[in-house]
């Protein structure tokens, strides 16, 4: 028996959509359906309204087969500008704000023939407090942040590909708790016009999806290569560095087996897997400069909101622009000093590895919906550069999903969807309990 759609590939729906052997219209009603038996529970949207859908899907049908994405809907992450749609950034500061135009981001992916399924619910303006998305695993659990959204919809099944942002580890993060893929490209390779700054130095638009290939397929054309071979026809086996990190204190003891036993099963599938040697100090710095540029860059990106619409702000949120506020403008010098002498060292870390294996989180998703979680083990890659692609390694003991982290060296993007197709069909790694709704 064929699955349902809302379990099928983006590659396979866009294939039959630009064949016409299904419409956008078939899928809209099976994403509307998917929506509305999960969404009291996930509470994953934003904004999702399913007449508005349809008449999306109609025009799609109505139309002429325009490129790579033809036909697929897209969840977009609610600080990302939508025009038509209300974009709030997760805040009531700008609740009911329309955007005229589209970010740059979701244009092309216009272009290239997708369209915009609805707004997913993110962290309030991309940083501190949580919204009420929930782990489609476990609902009494964080589904990460702070496109929390994003990755909820696209793990259970309610959109096929989405949108988020990363500053720290808003991608990556949230793809590990959900037990999907998540893509953070190296800087500069997605536009990110019309996304609400955040931080200048660390700030890139990123994707998620339910594997590598679609990841790939949605990448590739807001890059302008809708034509390009996806990961999975490169017959790639990397060399990989294994890392715990100098902050290995803070992983799960079940994230630590994994990482030791994927190492291992890559390892035996013929990859050659060595172990990192000790991080030089200059890298081991990086965790902490990568948070002292997101605090003294927010202050700054958010200085309209902090100074003039504080009471709008949740607490956690006014105490980091604070601190931001404050940080002696020396400090962040020295870190954007650092992280420039690590970039120049790269190799020091690297060393003969094409890409590390590494962490995608401390470990599975925490407990309770105060907190987003850790991003302590996307800290250095993000201030580095670093493209970084995580993909489901396992589960806990508990069920729930323990996400693997793929690096490259900056502007390896190529390399790290290769390795990262060859690592997901050797562990194979697909999306953990596949479109799985709480009831």
């Amino acid at each position: 028996m064929a699955p349902p759609l809302h379990q099928w590939s983006a590659v396979r729906l866009a294939h039959a959509l630009a064949m016409r052997t299904l419409s956008a219209s078939a899928l809209a009603e099976a994403l509307i359906e998917r929506s509305a038996a999960c969404e009291s529970g996930l509470q994953a949207w934003a904004s999702f309204e399913p007449a508005a859908v349809r008449r999306r899907a109609h025009a799609v049908d109505t139309g002429s087969v325009t490129g790579a994405l033809h036909g697929l809907p897209i969840a977009v992450k609610d600080n990302i500008d939508t025009a038509g749609i209300a974009t709030a950034h997760g805040s009531p500061i700008h609740a009911d704000q329309v955007p005229l135009a589209d970010a740059a981001c979701v244009a092309l992916a216009r272009a290239a023939g997708a369209w915009v399924l609805g707004k997913t619910v993110a962290a309030e303006l991309a940083n501190m407090k949580p919204g009420p998305t929930r782990n489609p695993h476990r609902p009494s659990h964080t589904p990460g942040g702070s496109s929390s959204g994003s990755a909820a919809a696209v793990a259970a099944g309610m959109a096929p590909l989405a949108l988020g942002t990363q500053t720290a580890g808003s991608v990556i993060r949230p793809a590990a708790f959900c037990g999907i893929v998540g893509y953070k490209p190296s800087p500069g390779r997605l536009p990110r016009a019309g996304v609400k700054p955040v931080s200048d130095t660390l700030d890139e638009v990123g994707v998620l999806a339910r594997s590598v290939d679609d990841a790939a397929l949605l990448a590739q054309a807001l890059e302008g290569r809708g034509a390009a071979p996806l990961p999975s026809d490169a017959a790639f086996k990397p060399r990989l560095g294994l890392t715990l990190t100098p902050q290995s204190g803070a992983l799960s003891g079940p994230m630590q087996a994994m990482l030791g036993a994927a190492a291992e099963r890559l390892a035996g599938a013929g990859a050659s897997v060595s172990d990192l040697p000790p991080w030089p100090a200059a890298f081991a710095a990086l965790f902490e400069a990568q948070r002292c540029v997101q605090l003294f860059e927010t202050a700054r990106a958010l200085a309209l909101e902090h100074r003039c619409r504080r009471g709008d702000l949740s607490a956690a949120l006014a105490a980091f622009l604070d601190e931001g506020a404050a940080l002696d403008p020396a400090c962040y010098a020295q870190a954007r000093t650092t992280a420039a002498h690590a970039r120049a060292t790269l190799e020091a870390l690297f060393g003969d590895a094409e890409l590390l294996l590494a962490p995608g989180a401390p470990g599975a998703a925490p407990a309770g919906l105060a907190s987003t979680g850790d991003p302590l083990f996307s800290r250095p890659w993000q201030l580095l550069g670093c493209p970084c692609l995580t993909l489901p390694g396992g589960i806990d003991s508990s069920g729930l999903p323990l996400g693997l982290q793929l690096v490259a060296r900056p502007q390896d993007d190529a390399r790290l969807f290769a390795a990262a197709a060859w690592v997901a069909q050797t562990l194979d790694a697909d999306a953990i309990a596949h479109g799985r709704c709480l009831d």
